[in-house]
């Protein structure tokens, strides 16, 4: 029995799947249960809880953009390696996913409005990176990777204290997301300047600003 090679448009249109899947109402099921599942809820007042539901909301959002870029990335890595790599961290991203928008609705918040926006533009960079380099395209996951991990502390600072869900689920995805740029950096990742590193730091905080609200 032989096993039919997927054709460039094969590929595309699995993109193209994963896309809606992402940006749907319904994430894929999460492979792991949500932390938060076992951490006790407390009472939130109304301005914990519209606090907590934008906080949330952000790191959906990053979540969403991690599975663009992974999937950009993917489409376009040279080597069979790279794109396992690359595959491999969105299907871990998808927990991530899953657990911060089932908390948006405990919490009765929604998911933003412009994730087909962010989607798209981190597409279009995981692509692009992709298509020059490997090796780029795995700096820049491990560049976006700490800046990721350090919206995450921040979150973990700011959160209401009393909000141990989304605490739970924000705490096991800093680890996960540390994980993620140490295999990337150790996979023959280029270390990025200052200056670009700045410039991605400006483009995060545009998104995280507009998520937090709509």
């Amino acid at each position: 029995m032989h096993t039919r090679q997927l054709t460039k448009l094969d590929g595309l249109l699995l993109q193209v799947d994963r896309a809606l899947r992402t940006l749907a109402a319904e994430p894929p099921a999460p492979a792991r249960l949500s932390p938060g599942k076992t951490a006790e809820e407390h009472t939130l007042d109304e301005r914990e809880k519209r606090h907590a539901i934008g906080l949330m909301r952000v790191n959906h959002t990053g979540e969403v953009c991690a599975q663009a870029l992974y999937q950009g990335q993917a489409l376009t890595a040279k080597l069979t390696s790279v794109r396992n790599e690359m595959e491999q961290a969105a299907d871990e991203e998808i927990d991530h996913l899953a657990w911060c928008q089932d908390r948006l609705k405990q919490l009765g918040g929604h998911t933003s409005l412009l994730n087909p926006l962010w989607y798209g533009l981190s597409f279009g960079i995981g692509a692009t990176t992709g298509l020059i380099s490997d090796k780029l395209s795995l700096g820049f996951v491990s560049a976006t990777e700490q800046q990721v991990c350090q919206h995450l502390e921040n979150h973990l600072e700011i959160l209401p204290e009393n909000d141990t869900k989304s605490r739970a689920i924000v705490q096991k995805m800093l680890e996960d997301e540390g994980k993620h740029a140490t295999v990337a950096k150790e996979a023959g990742g280029l270390e990025f300047p200052s200056p670009v590193k700045g410039l991605m730091t400006l483009i995060s905080g545009a998104m995280t600003k507009t998520s937090y609200h709509i």
